[in-house]
């Protein structure tokens, strides 16, 4: 396994919607600073060209903070840069063929909703896993909730550590506690904030008080 519970423990997420007219690189070291465990590039509408400058900026960035850099869907520019892993959701490419490609070392990070897709993540060898949206989002519309029943359940039937993701905020995160979650992923409640770095340390000390 190339993830532990402790990467994983505040996974901060980037959307271009936060930024307003602050570079990527800027907002993401705020969150650096300010305890983010795991980084995860996540571009939907860039094209080729700058989504791989971007990679590679950021790829330097979570060199420097000693925390591992990860890329959402694309598997191209994941290898290209050497990025530390890649997160594939279930209509992406399957864990087993994203191993394949960027090798035994790389970690590989799946979305899963039910205990059907979390079991057929481990056994394609995913690192980690994304279970959610545990509360409503509205960063993906077509992220159903799912119940804390069903998230406890995911967690005791994996050995892989689990990252509950949708809708998390500082206040709703205690609501997670006793489901044997290893952390958290979120965008907005890390880069929606005005200011980043001091509510990213806020989250990582409840965060830390959850999982215990």
């Amino acid at each position: 396994m190339n993830c532990s519970k402790e990467q994983i423990l505040l996974y901060a997420i980037t959307d271009r919607h936060w930024l307003g007219n602050r570079p990527l690189t800027e907002v993401v070291e705020e969150s650096l600073r300010g305890g983010a465990t795991m980084i995860q590039l996540r571009e939907k509408n860039l094209d080729e060209a700058a989504f791989l400058q971007e990679a590679k900026a950021l790829r330097d960035l979570c060199k420097k903070y000693s925390v591992p850099f990860i890329i959402n869907d694309n598997i191209s520019i994941a290898a290209e840069v050497d990025a530390d892993g890649v997160h594939v959701g279930q209509s992406d490419m399957a864990a087993s063929k994203a191993r394949e490609i960027l090798g035994k070392d790389k970690i590989i990070g799946v979305t899963a909703k039910t205990i059907e897709q979390a079991i057929a993540a481990e056994q394609m060898g995913a690192d980690y896993l994304g279970v959610g949206a545990v509360f409503p989002t509205s960063s993906k519309e077509d992220a159903l909730p799912i119940t804390h029943e069903m998230l406890r359940k995911i967690c005791e039937t994996v050995s892989i550590p689990v990252a509950a993701i949708g809708g998390i905020t500082k206040d709703n995160i205690p609501q997670l506690k006793g489901n044997g979650i290893s952390g958290i992923a979120t965008i907005s409640a890390i880069y929606g904030m005005p200011n980043i770095e001091e509510s990213t340390r806020e989250l990582k000390k409840i965060i830390t008080q959850t999982v215990l």
